[in-house]
């Protein structure tokens, strides 16, 4: 079973738009897959809910109550996605990453943004699996406005961190639409959704190597 934890100290940079997304396309590829929902919001709950009747549907599990889901996730589990609650740093997510393959933390192209997320990600780098390389971390470049300074001057203070960024994810309403359907753009075929698909494909390539 491979795990990816979705995490940011910054609340509203789509981290749960990202764990939903990733849990969806495991699911459409085949796998057995749950989503650890360990925000207070239940975000991903509800998105995992409204998904039940699917063929690829998630199985959501309370992620609030400590390692209490782990009683909980079946055992031929085949990707686990767990939806960090935000605000939270390292300290507070050491249960979610010790069984972590792979850490995704979702940076807004924003000064504000990248300054507010680079205490979480000093608080990662102290972490005893991320400082002997056993627990790979990811920067993914989220709402972004390619066309805009704002986003080019973004991407680029994020290639000056130690991380990589593994994805450039383009602003569209179309994400909070899906998540309101349960849905995402994996379960859609059309031109204008595979472009948006393009952007994730570094992300998921990223996360196989794992």
């Amino acid at each position: 079973m491979k795990t990816v934890l979705v995490a940011s100290s910054k609340g509203g940079v789509g981290k749960t738009t990202i764990a939903t997304h990733l849990a969806a396309q495991s699911a459409l590829d085949g796998l057995r897959t749950a989503l650890v929902d360990a925000d207070p919001q239940e975000s991903s709950t509800r998105w995992a809910q409204r998904r039940a009747g699917l063929d690829s549907a998630v199985l959501p599990l309370d992620g609030t109550r400590r390692k209490a889901w782990r009683k909980q996730l079946p055992d031929d589990t085949q990707r686990l996605v767990i939806d960090a609650p935000a605000g939270a740093m390292a300290d507070e997510l050491d249960a979610f990453l010790e069984v972590a393959d792979t850490v995704v933390v979702p940076v807004q192209p924003s000064t504000l943004d990248i300054e507010a997320t680079v205490p979480f990600l000093d608080s990662l780098a102290r972490h005893p699996r991320v400082r002997r390389g056993a627990l790979r971390v990811g920067l993914v470049g989220n709402k972004l406005k390619p066309w805009t300074n704002a986003s080019q001057q973004a991407l680029d203070l994020l290639a000056a961190w130690p991380y990589p960024v593994v994805a450039q994810l383009r602003d569209s309403q179309a994400y909070v639409l899906m998540t309101g359907l349960g849905k995402s753009l994996f379960d859609y075929h059309s031109l204008q959704v595979r472009e948006h698909q393009d952007d994730w494909q570094p992300l998921l390539k990223w996360l196989k190597k794992a």
